[in-house]
């Protein structure tokens, strides 16, 4: 299931921040690609679509890296 859901993050984020999917894995950092607060928002709102689950806006967003953020969601989806 993590990998479903770091390439629904991968997905998402790469059209945000104008970059190929190619170019993000679960290493790459929040910081790295320069990511706002809007930007987050919209990422947790594709995963809540995508999984019909709520994720966190502030737990979401102290992950530092895309692949925390998708254990992260992965957790929730545990509980």
């Amino acid at each position: 299931m993590r990998e479903k859901v770091l390439a629904k993050i991968i997905e998402r984020g790469a059209y945000l921040w104008g970059k190929d999917a190619s170019e993000l894995s679960a290493d790459t950092t929040f910081a790295e690609v320069n990511a706002k607060s809007g930007h987050i928002s919209q990422i947790t709102t594709a995963l809540e679509d995508e999984f019909d689950l709520e994720v966190p806006y502030m737990g979401f967003k102290r992950c530092k890296t895309l692949g925390e953020a998708a254990d992260y969601v992965v957790e929730l989806m545990e509980e």
